[in-house]
């Protein structure tokens, strides 16, 4: 089938769909197949439930009534369409990508922006080779700006991305240790994050770039280029206060924000830096930083009990673990308590990664430790005040008897490893 003809039939139905439990009457559904999972299975269930056409790849599923649209391949029909939908709305798309605060920085962007502009931007961390596609044909003609957080754990990933959703700004929030397995160490996330670099540079497009971060300024000192923070010369930013909340200095302004964590001080820096690109006026930027609370287990700041908890469970490698324990250091209280879990795909570097966790622990000795998971166990340690167990539930045992009272408390871990169970234990 032609892209033009698809898109008409696109520009007819509701939207796009990929999942029967959320399905929407009259949308353009795409059978998708993943490694457990086969989209076209679903087919029948998907126009019983008022799907106006089902894209599939399977002909065993394909019907010669006309409800159904058969290609070799549902998943590059689906990004050629949104590729094809992009270039026809023709709007400022912003992309950004980084080892850390990815999701974040996006919310924020998005708050700030909405003050003057209709915005669509990634929900969740939909930033994949589907969920890029999704997010840029949930995209209309009254949209303004478009904002694609992008992800990836392999090289060549960004740079396909870039090719469906073709920015025109772009950011990269840092280069940590995440995905190591994928990308072979450390320079293979810089070569993989900076392919977005390359398709602006390509392109002839502009990037908001960290002032602070050498790396940053040097992949980019030959680029059509905005910076921001604190050793910037463009959008000056100062962190003012961040042993509590994070309070910040823009324009003349204290901007009191209800996140945690120096390491989010360049998330809200990028937030104003674009707004100010934008147009966004210095009261209505300030309402959106000061406005903007955290959910979905990223940072959150949570009262239980006599006890303080800085829920930051979503993920975790060991950058952002570093940060989120520096943070911990340097908190006001005598009473610190860390529940961390295990930090996935580290490949070869897991057991070097977990112990220079703990030997940071060991050095600094601000709380007591509780380490959960197969990585943390094998970990060597004397310390006193650091506790392992191999399993959630080898911990979950324990618990009544460690029940903490009046203390500040850390839960970080990757995804996989569910530590936001905690919370129903406090």
């Amino acid at each position: 089938m032609r892209i033009e003809t698809l898109y008409r039939t696109f520009l007819k139905s509701s939207g796009v769909c990929t999942d029967t439990r959320v399905i929407t009457k009259n949308c353009l559904f795409f059978a998708l197949k993943g490694d457990n999972f086969n989209g076209n299975t679903f087919t029948q269930e998907a126009l019983d439930k008022g799907a106006y056409k089902v894209v599939v790849d399977d002909i065993r599923y394909h019907k010669n009534t006309g409800e159904t649209i058969l290609h070799g391949d549902s998943l590059s029909l689906l990004q050629k369409l949104a590729a094809y939908h992009r270039k026809k709305l023709g709007l400022p798309i912003i992309a950004l990508t980084g080892s850390n605060g990815k999701t974040t920085t996006k919310e924020l962007i998005n708050a700030v922006l909405t003050q003057k502009y209709k915005t669509v931007a990634t929900k969740g961390n939909l930033n994949n080779h589907i969920g890029v596609p999704l997010t840029l044909l949930s995209m209309d003609a009254s949209t303004e700006i478009g904002i694609v957080e992008m992800g990836a754990n392999h090289r060549k990933e960004i740079a396909a991305l870039c090719e469906i959703a073709q920015p025109d700004y772009g950011y990269i929030t840092n280069f940590g240790k995440a995905h190591l397995e994928g990308f072979g160490g450390i320079e293979g996330v810089i070569k993989g994050k900076s392919e977005l670099y390359q398709y602006l540079d390509t392109h002839k497009k502009t990037v908001f770039v960290n002032a602070d971060d050498e790396k940053q300024l040097e992949l980019t000192k030959k680029m059509q280029r905005i910076t921001f923070g604190e050793s910037s010369q463009d959008v000056i930013v100062q962190l003012k206060e961040a042993s509590n909340k994070l309070l910040v200095e823009y324009n003349k302004m204290k901007l009191q924000t209800n996140l945690i964590g120096s390491y989010n001080f360049h998330n809200i820096a990028a937030a104003i830096s674009i707004g100010e690109h934008f147009g966004v006026s210095s009261e209505k930027i300030k309402q959106a930083i000061e406005g903007y609370i955290p959910t979905n287990n990223r940072s959150q700041l949570i009262a239980k009990g006599s006890n303080t908890i800085i829920m930051d469970a979503y993920n975790a490698n060991p950058t952002s673990m570093l940060a989120a324990l520096e943070n911990m250091k340097q908190a006001t209280g005598t009473n610190k308590i860390m529940y961390l879990g295990d930090m996935f795909e580290l490949g070869d570097d897991a057991p070097t990664e977990h112990q220079y966790i703990v030997s940071y622990l060991e050095e600094h000795a601000f709380g007591e430790a509780y380490l959960i998971g197969s990585n943390f166990v094998k970990t060597n340690t004397n310390a006193s005040f650091i506790h392992r167990f191999e399993t959630f539930d080898a911990f979950k045992k324990i618990f009544p008897s460690i029940k903490p009272k009046d203390s500040l408390i850390l839960i970080k871990a990757s995804r996989g490893m569910a530590l936001e169970r905690i919370l129903e234990l406090l």
